[in-house]
């Protein structure tokens, strides 16, 4: 269980963020801090998905091909994909070829049409917790993978009709979007998304 540690600036970092430079770059300047928007969450709640069972990096690397193959996650474009869109993304090297993420992500689309303008972003962030009542991670091990609110985050999602979101894959997400601030106690970080 790993405290803050030096990054080549000398400014303490949480270790995750240290393994590679677009792990430092995403660690300093998107990690944990607050993602509003319904299109803007739609992204990080797909990639959230796409990312199930494999490392981040692996989506990070091909994030703008993501973008550009779903439309830049504008939910009312994606909503409209048909069969061969889908067909074309089966096809795509530059995204994860998973047929059920695939699925699922225009299925999610096709939901969240039919929602109204700020809904998803309500939802989502109704799930934040008090960040008084969480204690401040001092190492790696004192960061759950599940909380209560992210089952409870993933419940509603699932109720409302999205698919492959779980309460692991909810908790990822309430981490990125800045629901929750997990940069450790000593990090620079720590606190930038408030």
């Amino acid at each position: 269980m790993s405290g803050a540690e030096a990054a080549p600036d000398g400014g303490l970092r949480c270790p995750w963020g240290l393994s590679t430079e677009d792990y430092l770059a995403y660690h300093d300047t998107e990690w944990g801090r607050p993602v509003h928007g319904d299109d803007a969450l739609f992204e990080r709640l797909c990639l959230e998905a796409f990312q199930s069972g494999l490392s981040w990096l692996t989506i990070l690397r091909r994030r703008e091909g993501f973008r550009s193959a779903f439309a830049r996650f504008k939910i009312p474009a994606v909503a409209e994909f048909t069969d061969a869109d889908k067909e074309r993304l089966l096809a795509d090297a530059g995204i994860i070829r998973n047929r059920a993420k695939i699925e699922a992500t225009l299925a999610n689309a096709k939901v969240l049409a039919g929602w109204a303008a700020g809904e998803l972003d309500e939802v989502i962030w109704s799930h934040a917790p008090d960040p008084a009542a969480r204690p401040v991670p001092r190492t790696t091990g004192d960061i759950p993978a599940v909380t209560p609110e992210s089952t409870a985050l993933a419940k509603d999602l699932k109720k409302r009709g999205l698919r492959f979101v779980g309460p692991t894959t909810a908790y990822a997400l309430m981490q990125a979007c800045g629901l929750v601030d997990d940069h450790l106690a000593d990090c620079v970080a720590r606190g930038s998304g408030a």
